[in-house]
Order: C-alpha cells, then structure tokens, then sequence
C-alpha cells in the first residue's frame, strides 16, 4: 500500500487544536516532536502493529528510561534522557496512528494514561536508587535514603495525574459530563492569583518525564565534572520537594474550583 503525503497526513493526525490542549500536549509536542511523529507515522501507516502496541512499546521506553539510571556515571543519564525522548515520540505515534486508521478506542486512552503514570514514576524511583549509589563508588557506602526519596518523588508525581483524572470519574458516577477548562479557575481571587504564578514559573513541570530527565542529565554532567554523586542528590531531593508541594497545591486548587460542581 502507497504511503500517504506528510500534506495528507497532517490534517486527519494533527487536528484543529490538537497542538493548542492546555494539559494534553506537552511543550516538547508543540515544539519539535509533532514534527517528527508525524514524519515516523507516515512510515508505519502499513505496519502491522496497532496504535494500542505502540502504547505498549511507549511503555517500554518509558520504563527502561528509570531502569538505565542504574547505568553508572553520565552513560545512565544519557540512556535515560534519550529513552524519554522515545517514549515521547512513540507517546505522539501512536495517537496518529489510531486517528489515521480510524482505531481509537477507550482501551487506548486508558493504556496511554498507565503508560504515563509507570514511566513517570519508573523514573523517579530510578533517579533515587541512582542517588543512592547501589553500586558502591570506592569508599562509599550505599545510602538508601536517596532511594526512598526518589520513591516519594514518584508518588508525588503519579498523586499530582490522579487528582486530575478522578475529577472526570467522580464528576461521571455523579452524573455530570466532562470539566470544562473554564471551571479549573480557581473561586477565590486570592488563589487564582497563586495559580497563575505558580503556571507562569512553571516548576510543577520538573517532576514530568521529560524535564525530569533533563534535570537527571543536568546532574550527571554536574557529577561527571565534580566527581561522587551530590548533584544528583541535591536534583532527587529538589524533584521531591516539588512533588510533595505541588500534590497539596493542586488538591487545593481542585478543590477551590468549579471542577466538582
């Protein structure tokens, strides 16, 4: 079967205001990956592997991207953020692929949604085993503490996409549709102000896959020039600050707004 033109491609997997979601399309999407999903969906039109597969292989990426972190030196950080990269390309992928084959379904987005809750946190918990220096660096003794405050970073970060997914189930089994983005403003003046000084800084987004594994990279280099492993100790701890904070900032935000009315 012939391959269709990018021209062709582009409208039916990229539709109107696709790029433009306020929390369904990350930056790295709007900037740069689009581009190149679309380019790799136009070669595996014909594949023989369906859109929920790629979910799967998405998975895997993303999965692998925590387990590399136990990779000593910058070589973790490295295979870390490049498996990111490809859990973000098949993340793209596999959408465009059901759009243009007309297999979406609910199983999809359900499989998409685990797939960001696991690698996330894969992730996160990958960071603070590495943090904890497993491997015993000459002279050193492994601190197990690194670890588990990796694992509360991880918690944070899949606590922070709970909150937002069970607005829709507990607006479903109490009858009422979908949210509106309209209704995230928080009631009072006082909090929509906060709200939108925290989004215009931005630092709820370090705990995401993608700039996670770019803090995770930052440190590596940090640590390959410095020598031992205290950047990466300082980015864990910093990351699960962030968690923790942003897990009660945006339960209060949920909270404060028409979302559950």
């Amino acid at each position: 079967m012939s391959k269709p033109s990018v021209a062709e491609l582009r409208p039916v997997v990229h539709p109107s205001g696709l790029k433009d979601r306020r929390s369904g399309e990350h930056w790295a999407g709007r900037y740069y990956m689009r581009e190149i999903s679309l380019r790799c969906t136009r070669l595996l039109v014909n594949t023989r592997l369906s859109p929920n597969q790629f979910t799967g292989l998405m998975i895997v990426a993303g999965v692998a991207a925590g387990a590399v972190l136990l990779v000593p030196g910058l070589a973790g950080a490295v295979l870390g953020a490049l498996l990111i990269q490809l859990y973000l390309l098949l993340d793209c992928v596999d959408g465009e692929l059901a759009r243009w084959t007309k297999k979406t379904s609910i199983t999809g987005v359900y499989l998409d949604r685990i797939g960001h809750y696991l690698s996330e946190a894969a992730l996160l918990v990958g960071f603070g085993v590495r943090a904890a220096d497993i491997f015993h660096r000459a002279g050193a003794t492994t601190q197990w503490g690194y670890a588990f405050i990796g694992t509360l970073a991880a918690l944070g970060a899949i606590l922070i996409k709970a909150e937002t997914d069970l607005v829709d189930v507990a607006r479903s089994r109490s009858g009422l549709p979908a949210v509106k983005d309209e209704a995230s403003v928080p009631r009072s003046s006082g909090l929509a102000l906060a709200r939108r000084a925290a989004a215009a800084l931005k630092f709820h987004r370090l705990v995401g896959g993608v700039e996670a594994s770019l803090v995770i990279l930052a440190a590596g280099i940090a640590d390959t020039v410095h020598g031992g492993l205290f950047f990466a100790r300082i980015a864990v701890g910093v990351l699960a600050a962030i968690a923790v904070v942003q897990t009660l900032l945006h339960l209060i935000s949920i909270l404060a707004s028409s979302r559950l009315r």
